[in-house]
């Protein structure tokens, strides 16, 4: 299913900071990993997922609204292995 992304203008900001191109988002959402889920958001549910743009790791929070056919990317980061057990799938304790 073909989805529209939409980018708010704080991941936008994080991403020019933190060198990560809209087509690495994108590669995500398309073929990455759901590592934790957040029901509970509003507007939508949304979740954090785990990709791999070569050797690097990337974090996506995405938003999906199911209705409109699209993602609402929140956040991209490159995880912090202080913060992450190897693989960048579970937080440390």
């Amino acid at each position: 299913m073909v989805r529209k992304t939409i980018f708010r203008v704080h991941a936008l900001r994080r991403m020019y900071e933190r060198n990560i191109m809209v087509q690495d988002v994108e590669a995500v959402l398309e073929t990455g990993e759901v590592i934790e889920q957040y029901p509970s958001d509003t507007p939508y549910p949304s979740r954090l997922l785990l990709g791999w743009r070569g050797s690097r790791p990337l974090h996506v929070v995405a938003a999906e609204n199911s209705g409109e056919k699209e993602w609402i990317v929140i956040t991209a980061y490159e995880p912090d292995p202080a913060h992450w057990e190897l693989g960048f799938k579970r937080r440390k304790p």
